[in-house]
């Protein structure tokens, strides 16, 4: 309910700003301690990332309540959305977005984990898994860029907007494709926040779009194997059918006018 969220908001805010909050029947206050303030906003950075690798991962639609959160406080206190796109972008390079190579003398196991995948005990996590946790961190990132508080001052600029959506977009059509990866990408990416880049950028978002289902997605197909074409086949039916109707559909779980009075 947006009564609930902004409950969690005016919390956050409230002791990121140094008043003392309620929690577990104690005060606390970032105050207490030197570092405190620091101290939260790494945590609460850290928070946002596991809610996009987690939560969002497995509910589409959460991704925007805590999107416009972080949005809010992002505007608020700078410094949480510095430390949240530091812990982003290492969780997930593709949010840069970034394919690291390996280097000499860097061994299988830390190569893995540059790339974003969790390895316990010289054991690499599933494929589907992997994934899934990206795919969280990316929907979250694209719902970030096109939401502000609604309570906040309109008067300054969204401290993260959809000019970084249309930067990450341009960036990553001009990176070699990855199997997998870089369809599931696209798509979560265009799911999100397509219909947000149309309103803001028009004929030239179409003209990217027209790239990748000409150029683009051909590139991909060549580094795919029959085994890996889930996410490729959904690419396609995603592109084919807004560029026939000429519209991206609004994403699911969006956040209407009506929700706040909720």
């Amino acid at each position: 309910a947006g009564s609930k969220l902004r409950e969690v908001f005016d919390k956050i805010n409230n002791l990121l700003s140094g008043k003392p909050v309620q929690t577990e029947g104690q005060a606390v206050s970032v105050t207490q301690h030197p570092q405190g303030l620091e101290f939260v906003c790494y945590k609460l950075a850290e928070k946002f990332v596991k809610h996009g690798e987690g939560e969002v991962s497995f509910h589409h639609d959460s991704a925007f309540p805590i999107a416009v959160v972080l949005s809010g406080i992002w505007e608020l206190h700078p410094r949480v959305g510095d430390i949240f796109l530091a812990h982003l972008h290492k969780k997930c390079p593709y949010s840069v977005p970034f394919y690291p190579a390996r280097k000499e003398g860097t061994s299988m196991e830390e190569y893995q984990r540059m790339l974003g995948y969790e390895v316990h005990d010289s054991k690499v996590e599933e494929q589907d898994h992997f994934l899934k946790r990206m795919s969280g961190m990316i929907r979250l990132y694209a719902a970030i860029i096109q939401l502000r508080w609604p309570y906040g001052n309109k008067q300054g600029a969204h401290p993260h907007g959809l000019s970084y959506g249309w930067r990450w977009l341009a960036q990553m059509l001009n990176l070699e494709p990855l199997a997998d990866v870089t369809a599931m990408l696209l798509l979560d990416f265009l799911e999100v926040c397509g219909n947000a880049l149309v309103k803001q950028y028009g004929i030239q978002f179409w003209k990217t779009m027209f790239f990748i289902q000409k150029s683009y997605i051909p590139r991909i197909e060549a580094v795919t194997s029959s085994g890996q074409m889930g996410c490729l086949s959904r690419l396609k039916n995603f592109m084919q059918k807004c560029l026939q109707a000429e519209e991206i559909p609004l994403p699911k779980g969006i956040l209407t006018p009506s929700f706040w009075r909720t």
